[in-house]
């Protein structure tokens, strides 16, 4: 059974999450084979706020080099949460 913690690996905190902000969308790193329902309901209960909507996408990992090897970042998903209307959730100011 996976814990809330399980599911929210933690916030992105990039130049786009924080226009999203605006927008009431908060953008998190979930674990792979978490469902959007389970993404939802990890959200509600451990920040206390009210989810409209949830969208995710798997991002492919990114090929770097160090000297003469060659390897790829793990690939992982994001959620971007879309708050209800008079919902708030701010990582930075808090």
């Amino acid at each position: 059974m996976k814990t809330l913690y399980d599911v929210i690996k933690g916030p992105v905190i990039t130049e786009k999450a924080t226009i999203l902000k605006e927008e009431r969308k908060v953008v998190f790193k979930v674990a792979k084979g978490a469902t959007k329902k389970e993404i939802k309901d990890a959200v509600e209960k451990l920040f206390k706020v009210k989810v409209e909507s949830v969208r995710t996408a798997i991002l492919p990992g990114k090929w770097k080099r160090i000297g003469r090897s060659v390897g790829r970042t793990n690939a992982w998903k994001k959620a971007i949460v879309t708050l209800k209307e008079g919902e708030k959730l701010d990582f930075i100011e808090s």
